[in-house]
């Protein structure tokens, strides 16, 4: 299965031109600037016509009108992950958005230790820490991320929220990807991330 990764578009969605095909697409958070339902539902009309087989979205910290939102008609094969997981194809997949709202009553924490053991591809908006997490000489990532990642040891980590950070780093059993493809300024400078992941046996 090929996958396309992206993430932090802050509502440059229409931006992107010429999208490389693949199998699923995935976005792992900020899809607003200004956490609008205006500018959700648009991402959400946009990324649904995408052509793509199957399509994945988390909610980031800058996407406040998602918090709490129960999403209602999307399409058969566009999936919302809000602390949730998904099988497709034998592979899978769950997702832990980031909003303040938990990351200050400690639900973010709980959260975290919600994620299991037997999935293939984590999707979350924020880093691990010291992993791909770095501003200005500060580590922004989530030591209790962290600690679970290299508990569950998904084979995929995917993620965004540090622009600066965009990249790809690899441990023993998983491999990180930030794909934040906007600069600290908002700027469109980085491309979506492909992968390609099997289905475990």
């Amino acid at each position: 299965m090929l996958i396309l990764h992206l993430s932090d578009t802050h509502s440059k969605h229409h931006e992107l031109r010429n999208l490389p095909p693949a199998d699923i697409i995935i976005h792992s958070g900020d899809i607003s600037f200004a956490g609008s339902e205006n500018e959700v539902m648009d991402f959400i009309e946009w990324f649904g016509a995408l052509p793509y087989k199957y399509k994945i979205f988390i909610a980031g910290n800058h996407d406040d009108c998602l918090f709490g939102a129960n999403l209602d008609g999307l399409p058969q094969n566009c999936f919302y992950l809000f602390n949730s997981g998904v099988t497709i194809e034998g592979v899978k997949f769950y997702g832990v958005p980031m909003f303040m709202e938990d990351a200050m009553s400690g639900e973010y924490d709980r959260n975290i230790q919600k994620i299991p053991e037997d999935i293939d591809v984590l999707i979350t908006h924020q880093p691990p820490f010291g992993i791909l997490d770095n501003s200005a000489n500060i580590n922004y990532g989530d030591r209790n991320l962290l600690q679970m990642v290299l508990k569950n040891k998904p084979k995929y980590h995917l993620f965004g929220h540090i622009h600066g950070a965009y990249g790809i780093q690899k441990s023993e059993h998983t491999i990180f990807v930030n794909a934040a493809i906007l600069s600290e300024n908002y700027e469109l400078i980085e491309k979506p991330v492909l992968l390609m992941i099997y289905a475990t046996m």
